[in-house]
Parts: C-alpha cells; structure tokens; sequence
C-alpha cells in the first residue's frame, strides 16, 4: 500500500498534561478536530533517545468507544515520523498488563495504550491516551514532562496518508511503504508469561480435589474478559459458569468499570448469595483487581501484604528469583511493611503512581508492590496486573489446602493478622468535586497542620502534619506534595489527597488507618469511626466540597 507523508499546520490545546496514568478527558474533548492527533504528534516528539526513527511501537487499548478509530490515528502519525514496526493487538485490544508484557517480549522502544482504566466507557464517558517506555512501564516523570511541553508549542504534525484503514482483524503482518503493522494474538504473550510465573498443576490438582471450590471472575464488561477465559476456563479448567460480563464492550454494557465494593455490586450479591469461595474483578484496562469471597473481603492493602508473605513459599516465580524488596504506595495501609521486617526485605514507600516502582525493579531492588487502590503487581512486568492478583490467591489458596485442607479466604487471612496483626484501613473517595473547593480544602488542612501537633481529637493524639515527599534511590528524582499525612502517636494515619484520575473536576481521596495487635474481626468501619470522624473534623470537608456523603467508600 502506498503511505504519501502530509504534514498538516495545527494550533495547540490548553491542558493536555498527562496525569498519573497519561491524558483523560471526555470523549468529546479527544474528538476536537486536531486534539488527539497533536497528543500523538506530541509523544513521538518527545520519545527518548533515539526516538521514533526506525522503532518498534506497541499499540492497543480495553475496548472503550473511539479507541479503534485513535488507533488508526496512532499508526498513522507514527509511521510519518519514522515508526518502523507496530505491535498491535487484534481489534485494537490489550490489556495494560499485556501491553507491557509485550513490550517487554519483543524488545519494543514504547507503547501507547489507549483506556481510561477504571473510568467510565460510552460517547458521553471517558477516554485516555498513556505512553509507555521501553521497560513497559508508565513514562516517567521527565518524558511526561516533555510530552506537555511539546504540547504546548507544537505547530504541526506529520501523518501518512493511507489508501484504506488498518487491517486490525486479521492476524498477521501488513507491510507498507516504510513501515510494517503486525496484528497479534491480544492473550497469547500474556497467558504464556503467566504461566512461567504460577503454579498451574497445583491449582488444577486444588480445582480436582476440592469439588466444592468455586470461582466467579467479573470482568465488568472490560479488556480482561478474554484473558480470563484463556487462564481460567481453558487452561485452569473451570468452567464457563466461573465468568461473569467477559465481553468487551465500548460503554462496558453500562458499568463503571471499577472493581470495589460499590461498582462491582452485582459480583458481590452474586459472592455473597451462591457462597462462592473466590469472588474476582478487574477493571477496563486489566490493571485493578478485588479479591473477596462470600465471608471476606480482602481489602487490598491486605491482598498484596498476603501474596508477599507466601510468595516464596508457593510462588515458582518467586521461588526461582527470590524475593529483593517489596513496596506499596504512601496511602497504602502499612501491612506489607510488617512482612518486610519480618523477612529482611527492603522497604520502600512512593508516590501513588505505578511508574514509581519501575526505578526499582529495574534497578533489581523490587520484587513485589501494591496500592490500595485496588493494584497489585510484581516485577515480572512495569504495570499492576489484575489477573495476576486473582491467579496469585488461586495460587495461595492451593498451597495452603495441602498443608490445611478446607483453607479459606478468611482463614488465611485470619492467620496472616495471628502473624502480622491488623492494619485496618478504609478510603472515602469525593468524585466529580469542584476543584478549587478541594484545593482550597488542601490547603486549609496544611496551614493548620503546626496548630494539630499535640492536639488529641477523638483519643487520638497528633504527633506530625507534613506532605509526603519522594527522593528516588535510583535517580535522585524528587516529587514533593504527593499527599498530606496526619500522623498520631500510635502510627495511626490519616492522608489526604486530590487524584489524577478522574476526567471532570477533582477526586478528594481520604485515608484512615489503625494498627491492631489483637483483634482482628472487628467491621472496619467501625474500628475507624473515630478516624473517619476526626479526618472530616480536621478537613471541614463538607464547607469546602458541599459533599455530607462520599461516593464510594472502600
């Protein structure tokens, strides 16, 4: 096919810096005639060295409306600026999960993944553009940096212009002039990584020898839903009845793809009323997950606490490589600390981002990390993995019924607090508020914070106010104002933070945690009322929002 280069003079767009997880607006905001394409223009303008000339791009997204159409924008944008060979999932799909897989496997210069994640799907909803760098990871501060100011300056960009659209049904390679497109199997690296890593005879002996085990995975209408039929039904024998919503669709079928308590309200009825032993989610792009059953909900502070305490003991990836540190987010609950000291592990503590722990598991110094916002992941790739998670507690779940059969969710849990004790912990989130009332909430709590320190609100006495700030051990990179923290005298903790997620106004996210050494069966909502009282108290949250009720409370 023939591919003419035209270069087409534009104008730049206010606010396209991409946030946490790369640019997120409406749909309507990427379908501005020339927004998208300068965002495109504007990553492979500021790729690396050496750049886009004569490399190798990873492309595809979770399935969302518009996604295919920027997909053809992508390749044909990159292609006139010198991309050489383009990775692209069938119809467009890959998880985030199995975009870095691949980037990683073939040796890619980057990858743009094309999801709002756990946002909204549909003409009215959400879209998100993310670049991702050779290591498969998120791009670092320093390359988002670029792609903003490229944004803002540009005044052209380049495009090929083709005699019909991509082929992106059709497995295979497509060459044309200059560049070459290979549509590939969107499950085929990813399932075989994923196997590599977990112990799949022992969950299937598990799956045999227990009949009474049951699974449901709810893919809530998202990119994972083929995943899961390939690892749990296909190659974990269970059998269809164990998945739930798995086709993607481009509104989601009208669910807000997000894997906690609120949003995955028919998976959790279903867990809770046919008694199924492991209930699962994950989110639109594949990176979240929830992991509860009929009689537990593991929060996920707990979840990636657990997988790191067992993971050398059953884990063949891990039992293989060892275990070289361990990390969570500043927010997450201080649990995978604890397994850390006991093991004599390396303990690190960053930013709520996931392009935060890449440094360190590129630098051989992290093995496994989470956030409480529902991600999980170890260093066999550079993003959150939610099937990873899911397949981790089947993994566990084996292991412990050879040595106690009849092991639970709720009883490996309740042994891991008999070893660790119990960090509760429990997340208000405010979507959707104005955002110079959180702001200005923000700030209002930090000029008070000296005037807190000594004071005892609730049987809690105030020990420190400061904003969380990261220095990275690898690159000395800093990242100041990442999350204010009101810290007690008993290491409990409440954080306030805005979130980069959301596409419209801001996200006040508040996050309360308790440290018990005793009881561990406590509600925690009840063990954190207190808390939760004592952080709306400090925030005023109520004057600054106009909010009396969080959105979703995890």
């Amino acid at each position: 096919m023939s591919a003419a280069i035209t270069t087409v003079s534009t104008t730049p767009f206010d606010g396209q810096k991409p946030g946490t997880s790369g640019l997120r607006k409406r749909v309507v905001v990427f379908q501005q005639e020339q927004y998208t394409e300068n965002f495109i223009q504007a990553i492979f303008t500021a790729m690396p060295a050496p750049g886009a000339q004569g490399a190798t791009m990873v492309v595809g997204g979770d399935g969302r409306y518009y996604m295919r159409d920027v997909v053809q924008k992508i390749i044909r944008i990159g292609a006139a600026n010198g991309i050489a060979r383009f990775i692209v999932g069938q119809d467009g799909i890959l998880s985030t999960p199995a975009a870095s897989a691949i980037i990683r496997k073939h040796a890619a210069d980057g990858g743009i993944i094309l999801t709002a994640s756990h946002n909204p799907g549909g003409p009215s909803a959400d879209f998100g553009i993310k670049y991702n760098t050779r290591n498969g990871g998120p791009a670092p501060e320093a390359v988002t940096d670029a792609i903003y100011a490229a944004t803002r300056c540009i005044a052209e960009y380049r495009q090929v212009a083709l005699d019909a659209p991509v082929d992106l049904a059709t497995l295979g390679r497509q060459r044309f002039a200059g560049f070459d497109v290979d549509i590939v199997d969107s499950t085929a690296d990813y399932v075989e990584l994923t196997k590599t890593i977990f112990d799949f005879d022992a969950i299937r002996r598990f799956r045999q020898q227990t009949p009474g085990f049951s699974l449901l995975f709810d893919a809530l209408n998202g990119v994972t839903g083929p995943y899961a039929r390939r690892i749990f039904v296909d190659e974990l024998g269970f059998g269809e009845g164990a998945l739930a919503q798995c086709t993607p669709l481009e509104d989601f079928g009208g669910c807000h793809p997000d894997p906690n308590l609120t949003y995955a309200d028919k998976l959790v009825a279903r867990v809770a009323s046919e008694k199924i032993s492991l209930g699962a989610a994950s989110d639109g792009d594949g990176d979240r997950n929830m992991v509860l059953s009929h009689d537990w909900f593991v929060n996920p502070s707990d979840s990636v606490a657990a997988i790191a305490h067992y993971a050398a003991e059953c884990i063949p990836y891990f039992q293989r490589n060892g275990l070289r540190g361990l990390a969570r987010s500043m927010p997450t609950s201080c649990a995978i600390d604890r397994v850390a000291a006991a093991k004599g592990l390396e303990l690190f503590e960053v930013p709520t981002g996931w392009k935060f722990f890449g440094n360190l598991m590129d630098a051989g110094r992290l093995s496994i990390c989470g956030e409480e916002s529902f991600g999980t992941g170890s260093d066999h790739i550079r993003e959150k993995d939610g099937i990873w998670a899911v397949v981790a507690w089947l993994n566990i779940l084996a292991h412990a019924n050879q040595a106690q059969p009849g092991a639970t969710i709720r009883s490996i849990m309740r042994d891991f607090f008999q070893t660790y004790g119990r960090n509760y912990f429990t997340r208000y989130d405010y979507e959707e508020v104005a955002a110079e009332g959180a702001a200005q909430m923000i700030d209002a709590v930090r000029a008070k914070g000296p005037a807190l320190i000594g004071q005892t609100i609730n049987g809690f006495t105030v020990a420190a106010v400061n904003d969380f700030e990261y220095t990275d051990p690898i690159d000395h990179s800093v990242s100041r104002n990442q999350g204010l923290r009101v810290i007690f005298d008993d290491s409990s903790r409440i954080i306030f933070r805005l979130s980069g997620t959301g596409s419209e106004g801001a996200t006040v996210r508040i996050y309360i945690e308790r440290f018990d050494a005793t009881q561990f069966d406590l509600d925690a909502q009840v063990a954190l009322k207190p808390l939760v009282n004592a952080a709306l108290e400090i925030s005023e949250l109520s004057k600054y929002t106009g909010r009396n009720e969080p959105t979703v409370i995890t």
